[in-house]
């Protein structure tokens, strides 16, 4: 076999369940189709895209940044915050939308850059970026894991060879885009293909300007809305201010187009003043058209009582396909921390079978 373990999907929890697998010593083979590493952690220039908050009590995380020297920051949180209702915007005494949470300061993908490089380190880990994983094939006990993949340039399929497999996506995801066999039960693909994909039909918009100047007039940076397009606002801004950003969160439909700059440029005016009308730079994460993050239709999976459904724990197919992502988790599904309870999990399962295999 050419590995222990195949691990489809390279974000925290793809990355997380090869860290503690390799610290054991055993071979993981993780597959990415993206570029990079880090999923729906993803930074520009320090900036968010994606994930951007742990909060306090969330030991997995805490314990990760520790044991990388991950620096952190507090999220700012001081100062009033903004209501945009029908009939205009109102400043609230106080900030009652944010709550205490801590930032990562070089952006959180400086945390799965870091949990890549300890996996690459030990030797027993290996990341392939660009493998678009087509088949996951289990079959008898005896037979190895099946993994066939396809990649920009590659002539022929890949294949690799595990005694396991993770799948480390979102469910909806996998089994929207994975051929596994033998085919899985109703129930189970059934659950799978209707859980949301966390911010999965949103679109978060990263504004950057010169300095923080909503601070100036002791104003929070969040605001909640009912206009849109942003649905709420948070200040995004590095330690000290800098760089100096706001971001927010625009929900999207089916019918919905793309979110357009001009109009959240105009929000933010309408909330902060005329010192947002000069941006140094607007991002527009549309997490809707990643076909790495979410299928076709993922506006249209609401129900969020499958987050974290005990099938989702079990070892499917004779117990060596596993599912790793945050909304399988029963442990702050949706966060970080959630990602990285499900790969404890799923790593403490597949060590067990191991040893016990080689027993």
């Amino acid at each position: 076999m050419d590995c222990d373990v195949i691990v489809v999907g390279a974000g925290i929890s793809g990355l997380a369940v090869a860290d503690l697998l390799s610290a054991r010593g055993r071979r993981v083979v993780l597959l990415e189709s993206r570029a990079r590493t880090g999923g729906r952690l993803r930074s520009r220039n320090g900036l968010d895209l994606g994930a951007s908050w742990f909060w306090q009590g969330e030991r997995r995380v805490a314990a990760l940044v520790d044991e990388l020297g991950i620096a952190t920051h507090q999220q700012y949180i001081a100062g009033d915050a903004m209501y945009d209702g029908p009939d205009g915007p109102v400043r609230l005494d106080g900030n009652p939308v944010d709550m205490p949470a801590f930032r990562f300061s070089d952006g959180a993908d400086a945390l799965t850059d870091a949990v890549r490089r300890r996996v690459e380190t030990r030797g027993g880990g290996h990341v392939r970026l660009g493998s678009h994983v087509q088949i996951v094939e289990v079959g008898d006990p005896a037979e190895p894991v099946t993994v066939t993949t396809s990649g920009p340039g590659e002539t022929t399929d890949d294949t690799v060879r595990g005694a396991h497999v993770v799948l480390a996506l979102p469910p909806a995801l996998a089994i929207a885009s994975l051929d596994i066999r033998p085919t899985l039960p109703r129930p189970l693909s059934e659950l799978a293909a209707r859980t949301p994909v966390w911010m999965g039909s949103i679109t978060k918009a990263v504004v950057s300007y010169p300095t923080p100047f909503w601070r100036d007039s002791g104003l929070s940076g969040a605001a909640v809305s009912h206009r849109g397009p942003l649905r709420e606002v948070h200040d995004l801004s590095g330690p000290g201010g800098d760089p100096a950003a706001l971001f927010g969160f625009a929900p999207t439909t089916t019918e919905a187009g793309p979110i357009e700059a001009t109009s959240v440029i105009a929000q933010l005016v309408r909330l902060f003043g005329t010192e947002a009308s000069e941006p140094v730079g607007v991002d527009l994460a549309d997490w809707r058209v990643e076909p790495a993050t979410s299928p076709p239709g993922v506006e249209q999976r609401t129900d969020y009582s499958t987050y974290g459904d005990p099938r989702f724990g079990d070892p499917a197919l004779g117990g060596r396909l596993h599912w790793t992502s945050t909304e399988t988790s029963q442990v702050a599904p949706g966060h970080i921390e959630g990602a990285l309870a499900a790969a404890e999990r799923t790593a403490t399962t597949i060590e067990r079978h191991l040893t016990r295999r080689s027993a």
